[in-house]
This record gives structure tokens, C-alpha cells and sequence, in this order.
């Protein structure tokens, strides 16, 4: 039986962060499709029109994966799918009006040219409808197996890891990018006032070293730096309270934190209306953080996050993108 080749363009990040799209491709791989999952490089945009004969279809992340995916469509005559990850709002209130409108615009023709969309947030509903042929709902999800119910060698070896650290018998933990939308350096000063909390921190990004001077300078601050993806589970499990500091409702980590029956800490803002009282909210600046950590410690709901995770598992999510290829090849 042919298996259906697919070149799917994503985020330029390391390969231990951002690692949804990587799941959904595991589980299409198990139900017969050729997934060949690549940032978006000018190398890998070259490979791709070079070798535009080895696959049959082309996936497209925000942002530039979908833009680049749409421009060797076209070029290429392949059939392309935008899987459109984070709302507009995100890109303008990170970067300048000048470099907003351009994104928003040519985002807006990826979606016109797209033979489908996929989408996860709500508020992009109107603008992806307006412009795409065909659009589609879906969600960030988690292997919640693997996070509620870690093997022993996983937990082992994050266990062997931690033994390293003088850590306190309270632990919070941050996983992800180390960037300021996050507020890292707002959650490393928190800590500073929680003299029986250690800080594990696992993640890469332009903020790594701030991350690695207040490991230095504070004993309750641990930088592991990056650790495959797999063990992740491992060090939740050894863990009290997860921390999601970005006002962002649709976050990979605080599911994972969830499925691996965390407290969890979250920003305040726009996950409030689907959270509700499931996690500790908190604005960003290091008391009002410090506060919630400590509140965290005594939420007695963690079997009812848990559940709240476990029905956005990845292999139900992707059901979604299997539906829209099987449409289109």
C-alpha cells in the first residue's frame, strides 16, 4: 500500500520545545502516513522545492511555516494545509506595527490560497472563515499516558539527574522557551521570597543565561537546561506545582503539568474563562507569583484538572488532521 508523503514545515526551535506538531506526526505515521517534519530554514525551503517529487502534500505551521508551505504550494502545484497554531494578537503585541500588518496580510492570503485550515483559538474564528476555502476547529493537546502514568525508567533517570541538586522538599517547576512573553525573570525573582522552594527550570531561549546567573547566585534555582522530551514526564512527577506564566489560554504545558496530577500556577488574564478555579492565577510580577505558589501548595482539585487534561490527548486531537488529509489527497 502507497503511504501518503507529507513535508510538514514548523517553528524553527529546538526539538525539545514546541513538540505538539511532533505528536500529532507520530500518531499519523501509526495510521499511514509518511510524515517528514522539518523547520523552516532557508535549507529546508530549498529541500523541499528540489524534492518536491518525494512527497504529496505540504503542512504549514504559524507563521512561517505557513507562509513558506502556501509560496512552494503554488509553486510546486502540491496541495497545502495551514495548521494555524497562535493568534495574531500574540504577533502584535510582541513585535512593532510595522512588522504586524505585513504578517497579519500575508497570513491572511496563506489561508485564501490553503486548500484547508486548521485552527485552535476561538478569537481567529472570523478571520481564518473569512479568507480559507475550508477551516476547521481543534486544540493543543498531551499524551496524557505518558504524563498521568510515567514509566519507572522515566522517572529514574530524571530522579538521577535531581539527586545532583540540593533541592527543597517543595518543588515548583518550569518547562518551555525562555523568552520574556514567558516571564522568566519575574518568576526567578519570586522565588527569592520562598526560602523553602526550589525552582527547576528545563527549557533553551535568549534569556538562558539570566537563567543560568541566578542558578549561580541562588541556591533554590536549578537550570537543567534542555532534556529530551521523553523524560519530561519524569520530572513532573518529582514535582509540587508547574508554572504557565503566559496570558495564553491554549498552553501545551500547563496539559502536561495537568495530566501529571500538578498544582499549577498560570497567568492571569485569558485562561481564566476555561480554567476557572482548576489552577492559581497570577499577574506577572515576582509577589503576586510568589503568593500563588504558596496557594498552589494547598489545591485540593488536582484529580479534576487531571481529568480536564486528559480529553485533549494528542491521539484524539489528531483525528482531526487525518480527516482534512484524507479530504484532500
Amino acid at each position: 500500500m502507497n503511504r501518503n508523503r507529507i513535508r510538514w514545515f514548523t517553528p524553527d526551535k529546538p526539538d525539545n520545545i514546541s513538540v505538539g506538531r511532533q505528536r500529532i506526526a507520530t500518531h499519523l505515521r501509526e495510521d499511514g502516513f509518511d510524515v517528514d517534519v522539518v523547520g523552516t530554514t532557508v535549507t529546508t525551503i530549498r529541500s523541499a522545492i528540489a524534492e518536491r517529487d518525494r512527497y504529496d502534500l505540504l503542512i504549514g505551521t504559524t507563521r512561517a511555516g505557513a507562509i513558506v508551505a502556501t509560496v512552494i504550494g503554488r509553486a510546486t502545484g502540491k496541495p497545502v494545509v495551514v495548521d494555524h497554531v497562535d493568534p495574531i494578537r500574540q504577533f502584535r503585541e510582541n513585535n512593532s506595527q510595522f512588522l504586524h500588518a505585513p504578517v497579519r496580510l500575508t497570513e491572511n492570503v496563506a489561508f485564501r490560497l490553503a486548500n484547508s485550515v486548521l485552527f485552535v483559538y476561538q478569537e481567529e474564528r472570523e478571520r481564518v472563515s473569512k479568507y480559507a476555502k475550508r477551516c476547521v476547529k481543534t486544540e493543543l493537546g498531551v499524551d496524557y499516558e505518558r504524563f498521568s502514568n510515567p514509566d519507572l525508567e522515566v522517572i529514574d533517570r530524571a530522579c538521577e539527574h535531581l539527586s545532583e541538586h540540593e533541592l527543597q522538599e517543595n518543588v515548583a517547576i518550569y518547562v518551555g522557551g525562555l523568552e520574556p512573553i514567558y516571564h522568566v525573570d519575574e518568576l526567578l525573582s519570586a522565588v527569592s521570597n520562598l526560602s523553602d522552594w526550589s525552582l527547576v527550570v528545563l527549557g533553551e531561549g535568549s534569556l538562558r543565561e539570566s537563567v543560568e546567573k541566578a542558578a549561580d547566585r541562588r541556591e533554590n534555582i536549578h537550570y537543567l537546561g534542555l532534556v529530551p522530551h521523553e523524560i519530561i514526564p519524569g520530572y513532573l512527577h518529582l514535582s509540587d506545582v508547574g508554572m504557565s506564566l503566559v496570558n495564553d489560554p491554549h498552553t501545551l504545558k500547563l496539559l502536561e503539568y495537568g495530566a501529571a496530577g500538578l498544582s499549577v500556577v498560570q497567568a492571569a488574564g485569558r485562561a481564566e474563562e476555561r480554567f476557572g478555579d482548576l489552577v492559581e492565577y497570577a499577574d506577572p510580577n515576582p509577589r503576586s507569583i510568589a503568593d500563588a505558589i504558596e496557594r498552589a501548595e494547598n489545591q485540593d482539585n488536582l484529580d479534576e484538572l487531571q481529568s480536564f487534561a486528559a480529553q485533549f490527548d494528542w491521539e484524539g486531537i489528531t483525528e482531526d488532521y487525518q480527516e482534512v488529509l484524507k479530504s484532500i489527497i
